[in-house]
């Protein structure tokens, strides 16, 4: 007969071994002589992880840890918390884990991720801080700790745990992207803007090009930066609406050093574009254009121009005063359709495309606690997501279903006294006309406004409004609506 001890040593090999079901039948020969085995209520747990039978695997590190606290198995229950996400079980253990292990990477490191999933932001800054005094080699801390820091506007420090990244892991691309986004945020584009080379969408586009154009798009073809005076240039979007219109403000600088400049573009842009004769395009595409049919000597990802262009400094934010424009003509006759009155005009927008980020979508019943201001007539430009949210709102115009495009929401935006929005590309199409635009931002402020939210660089005409906590749109539209009454109280 086996003893206890030979029966875990046969059981852990076979669990080595993959043989799981071999395994738990040897661990549980031992307990039915030694209920009290804490090692083997652990590796049961372990192997239940394995097995994804998460919640079973609870069940049995939760027993081992109450026969013996031992700090590794904190580690395996961390583990099946996180797989779990249920990072309030981790925090419920917080102080006693804490108070035993006050050294263990480990367990600091999970418990300040659990912080972090749950927002409580400055734990986790602190738990992370304590636990790279222990192992500053931590790649993964390091990293979280740098979006921590962003996240609270302590961006000379995020930038600095971003370079420790680096130092880490030299020449990965997403780390350096990252760290482009970091640099940024501080202004430094001189650094900046040449990490951001290692943007996704950028690798998205070239990809994209290569497959329409693979005869013409080669790597010996992108446009570096040399003389192009007698050649065709072609540029192309490689992200959202937001991030071309923000872009495209660098196409006339562009469009003077080349002899000819295309452009693609998405579709819902093109009309915009085409009729912004001073952009310098020559040529604007929005569907595919057969290869025989499109002659180009060198391209560019649109997002690449401002690193091409070794823009530095204050000239990184060329045309902030407003570089869209539409015609009287289209403007009077989108006047006469809905804007003829003697009220101030708000046009309003609450979301975007949110795939990518929740966290700008500001709950549209929020406007409500503005559209009873007297001599305001508010418009919805809200469209497709989100746009049957418009029922909700009191006393709103809601022209956002009739916006087709963006030079229909142009001449639209051009009859406005002023903009209300989330962080959208109705915002940047705004600032590219000079419209006047209040952008409200949520507590995870994006890298483009960097950290002075008090003046906005790529737009003259925009103000920013920031969340004072997560989630809190309450003390944003309080802020808001004391400032309408401030312009309402001039007139």
């Amino acid at each position: 007969m086996s003893t206890t001890e030979e029966l875990i040593n046969i059981g852990f090999d076979l669990h080595q071994q993959g043989r799981l079901e071999e395994a738990e039948n040897a661990y549980k020969e031992v307990l039915k002589t030694d209920d009290k085995n804490s090692e083997v209520y652990n590796l049961i747990g372990v192997l239940k992880l394995q097995q994804s039978e998460v919640g079973t695997a609870i069940d049995f590190i939760e027993k081992a840890i109450q026969l013996s606290p031992q700090a590794y198995f904190y580690e395996t229950l961390f583990q099946a918390y996180i797989r779990n996400n249920d990072y309030e079980r981790i925090i419920s253990k917080k102080d006693f884990v804490l108070k035993l292990y006050p050294d263990n990477f480990s367990l600091l490191f999970n418990l300040a991720l659990a912080c972090k999933n749950l927002n409580r932001n400055r734990e986790a800054i602190q738990l992370y801080e304590k636990a790279l005094n222990i192992d500053p080699s931590s790649y993964d801390a390091w990293f979280n700790l740098a979006h921590l820091y962003s996240v609270e506007a302590e961006t000379k420090n995020a930038v600095s745990a971003m370079k420790i990244c680096n130092k880490l892991k030299p020449n990965d691309d997403e780390t350096e992207y990252f760290l482009s986004l970091a640099l940024m945020r501080i202004k430094d584009y001189d650094k900046g803007l040449k990490y951001f080379e290692k943007r996704l969408c950028r690798e998205t586009a070239f990809a994209l090009q290569n497959k329409s154009y693979p005869n013409k798009v080669r790597k010996d073809n992108l446009w570096k930066g040399e003389n192009i005076k007698k050649k065709t240039l072609l540029v192309y979007y490689e992200a959202g609406f937001g991030d071309t219109i923000m872009f495209a403000r660098y196409l006339p600088i562009v469009a003077k050093m080349c002899k000819k400049m295309i452009f693609i573009t998405s579709k819902p842009l093109s009309l915009l574009f085409k009729n912004n004769g001073h952009l310098g395009i020559s040529e604007i595409y929005d569907t595919f254009v057969p290869e025989e049919n499109l002659e180009f000597d060198v391209h560019i990802p649109l997002m690449s121009l401002p690193y091409i262009l070794g823009l530095k400094g204050k000239d990184v934010f060329a045309y902030s005063e407003g570089y869209l424009t539409v015609s009287k003509d289209s403007t009077e006759e989108c006047r006469k359709r809905w804007f003829d009155n003697d009220d101030i005009k708000i046009g309003i927008k609450w979301q975007g495309n949110t795939y990518y980020d929740k966290d700008r979508v500001i709950p549209t019943e929020m406007f409500n606690t503005l559209t009873n201001l007297e001599n305001i007539k508010w418009y919805s430009f809200q469209t497709f997501e989100g746009s049957e949210a418009a029922s909700k709102l009191n006393g709103v115009t809601d022209i956002g279903k009739d916006l087709i495009n963006f030079h229909q929401t142009a001449t639209a935006l051009a009859n406005l006294d002023l903009v209300i929005c989330n962080d959208t590309s109705l915002a940047h199409l705004a600032g590219a006309m000079g419209i006047p635009c209040w952008i409200l931002l949520p507590y995870e402020v994006n890298w483009r406004w960097h950290t002075d939210l008090s003046i906005c660089d790529w737009y003259d005409s925009v103000r920013l409004f920031r969340q004072k906590s997560i989630g809190d749109w309450n003390s944003v539209f309080s802020e808001v609506k004391e400032e309408i009454n401030k312009v309402l109280s001039k007139d």
